[in-house]
């Protein structure tokens, strides 16, 4: 009982700390002195179980902040109300979802996005809200981010025909902000990677980099005549007429990877959209589905996932490897935590082998804003061994993941003691 009561308070007190700090703007009196303002933040950090000890009496606004987090870190406490007596709201499972939308109303009013996506996640892991998520008036309640996202994802299967069309409208709002903030710059890293990787020793005048030539045959400078004689011509093929790399993401769709599977779903409709790259996408579990035909919407790629299951790595592979026709143009990127639950030496042999035939094999055991994963640290340590990296990736580093792949020039992999 003392281990569960700690961690509650533990993380009641970094949230309410967190939303105290945030909202100390909004919430000032004339008649505040540092000292009283201790004892308030206190006196939210603690509950009602610490009001005594404080003698600080919460009213207006910081009252029902404190009623917004004692519904849901007050659950099973001592001292908490878990029942919500004294006509307090609570966040617990009731015979309708009204009183939780207003409870999810309560927490966006109150606290900053930052801090409601938090709560929202706790809510739905200690109070087992993923029921009441299958209700359209909460869907459309709820603020919506990438573990929302792969909350609905693994309810997919069991959600009524009612609420599905209002889940797919907030898959998509969360999708397109990906979008917005991811696609710009991944076009742009990437294109020019092609471009780069496309560079010739005979490019006709048009397709000269003059900058680069200059600088390679600075040596080459006549004073005299106050030029430099440019015996080594640099410039680029036509990159985008052509498709000049093949890109296999292999995303493991198992329940720890929900978060993988979105960022992963979006990165592989950007690469679809662009001209000079041929983008494969293949989830898995203990089956393999081939999502490919369904890259020009992220949100029919999410929807045809099926988070949750075993996990075959080695079966993936396999079918990926059978769909490569131009190894020295490949990239298979594998998106798993490597937790193999098929055959682990035939799968190490299989990466060897599509090593040995000239593809690059890059392994994230995350791709996401989390930080360090849990992974098959011996799976990695054999891959790594084969000349597979293997290391974390947030959505922002990987365009420059790829950038270097297509360059085939060492990729930016993190510190790896940031991930132990």
């Amino acid at each position: 009982m003392t281990t569960e009561t700690g961690a509650t308070t533990a993380t009641t007190a970094t949230t309410a700390t967190t939303a105290t700090t945030a909202t100390t703007a909004t919430t000032t009196t004339t008649a505040t002195t540092p000292t009283t303002e201790r004892l308030r933040r206190w006196r939210l950090v603690l509950g009602d179980a610490g009001a005594d000890g404080t003698g600080c009496e919460l009213r207006g606004r910081d009252a029902a902040m404190d009623g917004a987090l004692e519904s849901l870190y007050g659950q099973g406490r001592a001292g908490g109300r878990g029942g919500g007596g004294g006509g307090r709201r609570t966040a617990g499972l009731g015979a309708s979802a009204p009183g939780v939308a207003r409870w999810l109303g309560d927490i966006r009013t109150y606290f900053p996005s930052s801090v409601v996506r938090v709560m929202q996640r706790d809510a739905i892991d200690r109070l087992g809200l993923s029921a009441l998520l299958l209700e359209p008036e909460m869907l459309e309640a709820v603020e919506a981010d990438v573990h929302l996202v792969g909350t609905l994802l693994s309810l997919n299967k069991v959600m009524p025909e009612t609420t599905r069309e209002t889940a797919r409208a907030v898959v998509r709002r969360v999708v397109e902000d990906l979008e917005k903030r991811l696609a710009t710059r991944t076009r742009a890293m990437l294109t020019g990677a092609l471009d780069r990787s496309a560079r010739i020793s005979r490019p006709r005048h048009r397709d000269i980099d003059w900058d680069r030539t200059i600088r390679a045959n600075l040596k080459n400078y006549l004073p005299e005549y106050g030029t430099v004689v440019p015996e080594r011509l640099i410039g680029h093929g036509r990159a985008a007429r052509s498709v000049k790399k093949d890109v296999v993401l292999c995303v493991d769709q198992s329940g720890s990877m929900a978060a993988s599977v979105v960022y992963a779903s979006v990165f592989g409709a950007v690469l679809a959209s662009m001209r000079a790259v041929d983008t494969r996408l293949v989830v898995f579990d203990t089956s393999v589905v081939d999502l490919t035909d369904r890259l020009d919407d992220p949100v029919d790629v999410l929807f045809g996932t099926q988070l949750g299951g075993g996990t075959d790595i080695n079966r993936a592979l396999a079918y990926c490897q059978s769909r490569i026709s131009r190894p020295a143009e490949t990239i298979v990127v594998l998106i798993s935590d490597l937790y193999e639950g098929g055959i682990r030496d035939e799968m190490l042999k299989r990466v060897a082998a599509m090593k040995s035939s000239g593809v690059q094999f890059v392994t994230l055991p995350a791709l996401s804003d989390e930080g360090a994963p849990a992974y098959d640290r011996e799976h990695a340590a054999a891959l790594a061994a084969l000349g597979a990296p293997v290391f974390a990736c947030t959505p922002d580093l990987f365009p420059d993941v790829m950038a270097a792949a297509i360059e085939k020039r060492p990729l930016p992999i993190p510190d790896m003691t940031e991930q132990r």
